[in-house]
């Protein structure tokens, strides 16, 4: 039992997390964006 597989691997899930979180943060920047643009009257 000395070779024991770490359960998490914290460099790709912090990795895939940063990416997660710039795609959520994208989202809302153009839904905001979006929500603006639109014709005032």
């Amino acid at each position: 039992m000395s070779s024991v597989l770490p359960l998490v691997n914290w460099s790709n899930g912090i990795i895939m997390i940063a990416v997660f979180a710039i795609v959520v943060v994208a989202l809302v920047i153009a839904l905001l964006i979006f929500m603006n643009s639109g014709t005032k009257d």
